[in-house]
């Protein structure tokens, strides 16, 4: 049955390291049809902001809803199995030489090895499932280090998708990436956007030619502050970017990618 219950709910949450406020306090829903992508420069607060939509951040203050559960009052490691995280410091931490495959396999139990658990054939046809979704069934049996980033990103783009989670997180999953292999990336991601089984989505970036074609809200974060925050048709502005970013820019959408460029 279909779920009308918020995916995401954080009222009043701020986070701050000793006297800094590095997130001001946010209110954010997010409903389990949105896209969503996370736009600001650097140390604006989207990696604050991530940690906590991946339960990995308490919060200094406010309130923590996800997937209907309240951080606090719930097993905290049953709710993360339930979230498809994709990011730089996941794809780090996995052996060199494991397998395409058996990376899909650990997010089964939120692992980072597949010999701490046992697997059903439903859970290895699930995971070759998950590969075939991005394109990437190919890449099965390769060693994780013989990959090219472009081809780690898709594989870390099966594992979110992998045990059927609530919520997707794609923290800067472009970083790193050639024109060729981002290009690919921006594809892959906006076909799993397109598709109804995707659960709310969540997409952190620099840059708004990385926000593939499906998104539907937006939210602008600069020192630490939301400056807007909604559908992404009426909050993605060349004035908010330019005012977010510090600096003149124009601002086009084009065949449903955004892109934009410094004024003359």
């Amino acid at each position: 049955m279909e779920s009308h219950s918020p995916t995401v709910e954080l009222t009043n949450v701020s986070v701050k390291y000793e006297d800094k406020v590095v997130l001001a306090p946010l209110d954010l829903v997010i409903n389990p049809t949105e896209r969503w992508v996370v736009l600001g420069p650097n140390g604006s607060g989207k990696t604050s902001l991530i940690k906590i939509l991946s339960l990995y951040r308490y919060p200094t203050s406010g309130t923590v809803r996800v997937l209907g559960e309240t951080w606090g009052a719930t097993d905290i490691r049953e709710l993360r199995r339930r979230i498809g995280l994709a990011s730089s410091s996941l794809r780090d931490q996995f052996r060199a030489d494991i397998s395409a495959f058996d990376i899909v396999m650990t997010a089964r139990f939120a692992a980072l090895e597949t010999w701490w658990h046992d697997y059903t054939e439903a859970d290895r046809s699930a995971a070759l499932g998950c590969l075939q979704r991005v394109g990437a069934d190919l890449l099965r049996d390769r060693k994780f280090h013989t990959l090219s980033s472009g081809e780690q990103q898709r594989v870390q783009l099966a594992r979110t998708l992998m045990g059927d989670p609530g919520l997707l997180l794609l923290d800067e999953p472009t970083a790193g990436l050639d024109l060729a292999g981002r290009e690919q990336l921006v594809s892959t991601l906006a076909t799993v956007a397109a598709d109804a089984f995707t659960p709310a989505t969540v997409l952190v970036t620099h840059h708004t030619d990385e926000i593939p074609p499906g998104f539907t809200h937006g939210l602008l974060l600069k020192n630490g502050e939301a400056m807007a925050c909604g559908p992404i048709d009426e909050i993605l502005t060349k004035d908010s970017l330019s005012e977010c970013f510090g600096l003149q820019l124009e601002l086009e959408n084009r065949d449903g990618r955004w892109l934009s460029w410094a004024s003359n």
